[in-house]
């Protein structure tokens, strides 16, 4: 788990702006627990999100102790060394490993956390952690504020208060910094590789998960870990299904076919969906109904700009759609009207993005003071507009079935948006050139 110099330094500047948040505060930030899938075999362990950005470390059952205050205190609590269960498992850290590997300058064994908490408890007015993450985590918590009350009568004073990590931490995450950025440009270009593989291996007869095999072996090959999330590649009607992720459809020429797919690289994730059709020409429907929502989407990346509320790029992608689904008779009335009796939402029924980094629905709120949040420099997101066409009487029937969505990941500069997934074809013209073409 050896981490370049550079990268033990972001986290140990990580750690001291928390620490810095407040003086006589004890913060315990427990990573996520392995979780079985049977018997004796684990689901493929992901690390907390939270824990990670403050430590670099991936081990299970890890649990990180903040103190700020004149005497701050940066400790790291893993499992002991034992060649026993290494020799099943793998290589521990150990102690002595979180110090040489991670850059901590404390460390101890996991069974002694709970006597280190009780030893820093006397020096601090209230803790901090996760609240709700887990009943073992809770009833953790729970023991430590008991020995507090039982140790009163010895002098300990009370604590004030028990605060929720995640609030101070998600402002933090919020703001990529230099390190974050280039990792996450990284894994936006891995995905989009997946994405030009799976335009290029699509036709007629092959199956959804054939498609899906295609990208995560992209994803795999180029170093990422894994999905970011559950892939999807939806056919036909399937893709009227926003989270269809069964993918064990054939593929039907003349058919679209919608592929939401983003790789987890170092831990940061990516997010892109593009439509094309199976055959590689777009039908005219088809085509109409992809420009709309290829204008929504430029139209929304114009307002990812700071100081613009996060809210604005939703909204005018929303206009341009429903002024689409007016000009191809979908909707009945004006944009006004059909926006104020929200009568669009049978073909859009979603947000434009969220916010994108360790998590793909990353951390950080939209809502400051009861406003849409205003856009920061180094804030990541993604644009993703779409239009989803149920068989309705009222629709004409070239459209029934067709599911359309195309989203991008976007970085948040002075100098404007910058698309990280910039290079993924997505215009009509270049899509058909792309699955047209022997390129490699």
């Amino acid at each position: 788990m050896t981490i370049e110099p550079k990268e033990v330094l972001v986290y140990r500047q990580r750690r001291e702006r928390v620490q810095a948040l407040m003086d006589d505060v004890l913060w315990i930030i427990p990573t996520s627990p392995e979780v079985p899938r049977n018997a004796d075999s684990h689901y493929g362990y992901r690390w907390n999100s939270y824990f990670y950005y403050l430590t670099g470390c991936k081990e299970p059952e890890a649990v990180l102790v903040l103190m700020g205050g004149a005497n701050p205190r940066s400790i790291l609590v893993v499992r002991p060394k034992d060649p026993d269960r290494e020799q099943w498992e793998g290589i521990r850290l150990g102690p002595q490993g979180a110090q040489s590997q991670l850059g901590f300058t404390e460390s101890y064994p996991l069974e002694e956390l709970d006597g280190l908490v009780h030893s820093l408890l006397p020096s601090v007015s209230r803790l901090v952690s996760f609240l709700g993450y887990s009943n073992n985590w809770d009833q953790r918590l729970l023991g430590w504020l008991e020995y507090v009350r039982k140790m009163v009568r010895q002098g300990l004073v009370p604590l004030e208060g028990l605060l929720e990590a995640r609030y101070f931490l998600d402002e933090m995450r919020l703001i990529k910094d230099p390190h974050e950025l280039v990792v996450m440009q990284k894994s936006a270009s891995i995905a989009g590789m997946a994405h030009h593989r799976a335009m290029r291996n699509t036709k007629p007869g092959r199956w959804e998960y054939q498609i899906q095999a295609e990208i995560e072996h992209e994803f795999r090959s180029q170093g990422a870990l894994a999905p970011a999330y559950n892939t999807i590649v939806a056919s036909g009607a399937n893709a009227c299904v926003l989270h269809y992720v069964e993918n064990e459809a054939q593929l039907v020429s003349g058919d679209l076919v919608l592929v939401d797919a983003g790789c987890e690289y170092r831990s940061y994730a990516s997010d892109i969906t593009r439509t094309f059709p199976v055959s590689g020409r777009f039908s005219g429907p088809q085509r109409d109904l992809y420009e709309v929502v290829l204008a929504a989407q430029l139209s929304a990346i114009e307002q990812v700009q700071i100081g613009m509320p996060f809210v604005a790029y939703h909204q005018i992608a929303l206009r341009v759609l429903v002024q689409g689904l007016l000009d191809l008779k979908i909707c009945q009335g004006s944009v006004d009207s059909i926006l104020e009796a929200e009568s669009y939402k049978p073909f859009y029924m979603h947000k434009t993005g969220h916010w994108l980094g360790l998590d793909v629905h990353d951390a950080g709120s939209y809502v400051q003071a009861g406003q849409s949040r205003l856009l920061e420099d180094g804030m990541v997101l993604t644009v993703e507009p779409g239009l989803y066409i149920p068989p309705l009487f009222t629709v004409p029937a070239e459209f029934w079935h067709l599911g359309i969505r195309i989203e991008d990941d976007v970085r948040v500069t002075h100098a404007g948006p910058v698309v990280l997934t910039q290079e993924v074809v997505k215009t009509v013209e270049a899509i058909e050139q792309w699955m047209s073409s022997d390129e490699k």
